[in-house]
């Protein structure tokens, strides 16, 4: 069976009912008859599967749904139609900036996320440093977190998370962070991972990225999905072609 597979996966929002606007209004729009809902499918009939080893590049316009469907690759969400099998860890780096305290120092926020990750103190005394080197973060250790940029808080998540070695990561824009020496570090790193038979998810707007680094490719547009394939080249050509308007779709 494969590592990861996801077979018709449709994610719906609902906006507008009573979690929204409070049991009050909610009641006073029912006895006027002014109580509406509305469904916003952010996903609809998603389908792939992934063997291990394997890396899978999701590519799409922003509102595709590609972070949604992360989220719900990652256990985050409950698919509202169909369903996610995973097998092994999942590490999911997608909003690298959560599960830190601004207040706490850098090493005790990585020490936290650790903790977060299901790491031991044994694992992250032992790793601390090569944490702190990977992240570039020597000589702010003791510095209080929020005072570090948005590009500084990414690579200390995106250093703890790989060090777990896991079945299966999961990657929403992390490449992206930091300068350019940082993106080919980063790269390195996945290849690593993906060598020793992780299996990766990586959501990028970069196709030179996607085509350098992945094995299959999913194209979402508007929460639909358009190809699933291991014709990255081919796909990401006529995904191109569909950004420069020679493809409509």
């Amino acid at each position: 069976m494969s590592i990861l597979e996801a077979n018709n996966v449709s994610i719906r929002y609902i906006t507008g009912d009573f979690k929204d606007i409070g049991l009050k209004e909610f009641v006073m729009r029912k006895i006027k008859g002014d109580y509406h809902v509305t469904e916003f499918w952010a996903d609809k009939n998603v389908t792939f599967t992934l063997e291990r080893g394997e890396m899978l590049g999701i590519i799409g316009s922003n509102g595709a749904g590609k972070s949604t469907l992360l989220k719900a690759v990652s256990g985050i969400m409950v698919p509202t139609e169909g369903w996610i099998h995973r097998e092994g860890k999942v590490a999911a780096l997608l909003e690298l900036g959560s599960g830190f305290d601004g207040d706490l120092t850098v090493k005790e926020n990585a020490f936290l996320r650790g903790a977060m990750l299901g790491y031991t103190r044994k694992f992250m005394d032992d790793t601390y440093e090569q944490i702190i080197d990977f992240a570039e973060l020597e000589g702010f250790e003791d510095r209080p977190f929020k005072q570090l940029s948005s590009g500084m808080k990414s690579r200390l998540a995106f250093s703890i998370a790989c060090l777990v070695r896991p079945d299966i990561l999961i990657l929403d824009e992390v490449l992206s962070v930091g300068d350019g020496a940082f993106r080919k570090k980063s790269e390195t790193k996945m290849r690593e991972i993906i060598n020793s038979g992780a299996t990766t998810i990586l959501v990028s707007h970069s196709l030179p990225q996607v085509r350098e680094m992945c094995t299959k490719v999913l194209w979402l547009h508007r929460g639909q999905q358009i190809v699933f394939s291991d014709d990255v080249d081919g796909v990401c050509d006529q995904y191109q072609g569909f950004l420069d308007g020679r493809l409509t779709l």
